[in-house]
């Protein structure tokens, strides 16, 4: 039987972390005695349905990074996932015609294995970005579930790719970590810390990569709960926008023009669904502005200059203005305030 958590909190399975009791015994600890030790029920694991909530993952990852002595704990648990884990959701990807379709179907379902999670794919030229970012804000851990994001990313592009599959980067919003060897022997391409986001990088010509074919009557199975999925589906055109732009500005490529082409619709129309939801291009891009923000000054090392190029603000003023119409205070003064 699984557990439950109360649904006013972000939870998803456990099974986004199902590689922990099996890292946590290769460094020598005993999974059940830690697990138990830091408050969780020891048969958190037995089902791969067993839920816990957002800042709970967080909480564990971090606290059995510190029992163990292993920084770079997360990465670890991070390397033990791929398509397997994401349950339903994985078996729509892996199904899918393309690449790019199986990463659509990921990022359109993945509130199903995850909540308070957002994973979202922008393309920018010849480069495309796999993302990854928490949505909730002062959620534990975030270092550690972001380095195993980044893993679990590259494995899930390694499946649907082929062993061929080559990145040209992994990104990591954390400051350098001391040791980079763990690091530098996975994923073997460019390390970017202090990223706008969580993420992996690659050629978009991935994106166009056939997928096997899937045998007819495993079709028919899987369109029919794709059929299921999307009449239960209830993100709405708002929240689609804010993953795409999240994503998109870390390429500095969020005009309303860029936007509306990756929804599919015509710029007009886009201008006129958002009028009809009561908002506009520019609110969204601020809103989402002002979640990366409060994002990179509490888990980045980057300064203000730094951050106001990175969200595409034509000077540090102009950054520093929209923060306190946001707050009331400074950028400086608030990152000063997440440390007291």
């Amino acid at each position: 039987m699984s557990l439950s958590v109360p649904h006013t909190q972000p939870v998803l399975r456990v099974s986004t972390v199902h590689g922990l009791p099996d890292v946590l015994r290769d460094l020598g600890q005993n999974p059940a005695q830690v697990i138990e030790d830091l408050g969780f029920e020891p048969t958190l694991f037995d089902n791969s349905d067993n839920r816990i909530t957002l800042a709970e993952r967080g909480r564990l990852l971090e606290r059995c990074a510190e029992v163990s002595g292993c920084p770079h704990l997360g990465l670890l648990v991070g390397l033990k996932d791929g398509l397997d884990q994401l349950g339903i959701v994985g078996l729509l990807a892996r199904n899918a015609p393309d690449v790019g379709t199986a990463l659509h179907r990921l990022i359109r379902f993945f509130h199903l294995q995850a909540q308070g999670v957002e994973i979202g794919v922008a393309v920018d030229g010849g480069r495309a970005l796999f993302s990854y970012a928490i949505s909730e804000e002062g959620v534990p851990g975030v270092d550690q579930t972001g380095d195993g994001a980044v893993a679990a990313q590259f494995n899930i592009m390694h499946e649907l790719c082929g062993p061929d599959f080559k990145a040209l980067a992994a990104w990591f919003v954390r400051p350098q970590p001391k040791v980079l060897k763990p690091y530098t022997e996975f994923f073997q391409v460019k390390l970017q810390f202090d990223a706008p986001i969580y993420g992996l990088e690659f050629s978009s010509s991935w994106l166009t990569r056939r997928l096997p074919s899937m045998d007819a009557a495993l079709g028919d199975l899987i369109n029919e709960k794709i059929r299921a999925l999307e009449f239960q589906e209830t993100k709405n055109l708002t929240d689609n926008v804010r993953t795409l732009m999240q994503t998109s500005l870390a390429f500095n490529h969020v005009n309303a023009q860029h936007i509306a082409s990756m929804l599919g619709m015509h710029v007009r129309t886009y201008h006129r669904r958002l009028r009809a939801k009561e908002t506009s291009h520019r609110e969204l891009l601020d809103q989402t502005r002002m979640a990366l923000t409060f994002r990179l000054l509490q888990y980045s090392s980057k300064d203000i200059a730094e951050i106001s190029d990175l969200l595409g603000y034509a000077e540090p003023r102009s950054f520093i203005r929209a923060f306190k119409r946001w707050t009331d205070t400074t950028p400086a003064r608030w990152r000063r305030n997440q440390t007291v």
